[in-house]
């Protein structure tokens, strides 16, 4: 099973690109708090149904999968490991935020 649900601070701006395709793509770096200290999750979210204008520091909950990615680079072929985001929400917006989580849950449960 390949769900994820985390909940962190944006470390830097998000970051748009439009894509070859049409599609775009929102770069967010999100940092969480463990036991063991700090953690930055890359997370990549295809076609957010909107742009929107957080800025880093902001709190967000994301809803998606551990995804491996190769591509090529100036050194050959190089890798990344991200989370792809199916739902990213701003934390302060409790309810959306509590969706988010009810429905990772729900994944995890196989429902």
């Amino acid at each position: 099973m390949n769900v994820v649900y985390l909940e962190g601070r944006l470390s830097s701006d998000p970051v748009v690109r439009e894509l070859s395709s049409g599609s775009h793509l929102l770069s967010l770096e999100v940092t969480t708090e463990t036991d063991a200290g700090a953690a930055t999750v890359p997370v990549a979210w295809f076609d957010p149904p909107a742009i929107p204008d957080w800025g880093a520091g902001v709190e967000v909950a994301v809803r998606g999968i551990v995804k491996r990615r190769f591509y090529r680079g100036a050194a050959g072929t190089q890798s990344r490991t991200e989370v792809v985001a199916s739902e990213v929400c701003e934390l302060g917006k409790r309810r959306q935020a509590q969706r988010v989580l009810e429905r990772a849950a729900c994944a995890l449960a196989g429902s």
